[in-house]
């Protein structure tokens, strides 16, 4: 008697955290906590506590199955919509934030563009500086060769 009590306010308080975690509008953890809750209270209702007392021909105990398929139920639909969301909350936040260009080693002072003579190659060509008509481009030109561009 006690250890139904006892599960059936953890599955009370288990819906009562969901409600506040859907009440702050992260739905697909609300359900998931909901799934959880209602486990130990379909347990109760299955007559697992207390397994010899007509479990096959009782309503009470069909019904905790019921419970429990909810419960699976609610889990399987979590992880479809998480994994259609592409994967979990840390992995969506790392993929939105872009990645930052290594320009130069580690310990370099400037990007190292001219290393390929000194290996046997030939230098890439530079560039022909900007026809008079192109007036304005001159200054991006003039910040690009300000830093070896």
């Amino acid at each position: 008697m006690i250890a139904e009590t006892v599960c059936s306010a953890v599955a009370a308080a288990g819906l009562g955290i969901a409600v506040v975690t859907a009440y702050r509008k992260r739905y697909l953890t609300a359900t998931r906590i909901a799934a959880y809750a209602l486990v130990p209270l379909g347990l109760v209702m299955t007559g697992v506590v207390e397994w010899l007392a007509d479990t096959a021909f009782s309503p009470t105990a069909w019904a905790g199955f019921g419970v429990l398929g909810l419960s699976w139920l609610l889990f399987a639909t979590t992880r479809t919509v998480e994994r259609r969301r592409g994967g979990s909350r840390k992995e969506r936040k790392a993929a939105r934030e872009p990645a930052a260009p290594a320009a130069t080693a580690p310990g370099a002072s400037a990007p190292a563009l001219g290393q390929a003579s000194s290996r046997g190659q030939s230098p890439a060509p530079r560039q022909k500086p900007a026809a008079q008509g192109d007036d304005d481009f001159s200054d991006i030109e003039a910040i690009l060769k300000k830093h070896g561009i």
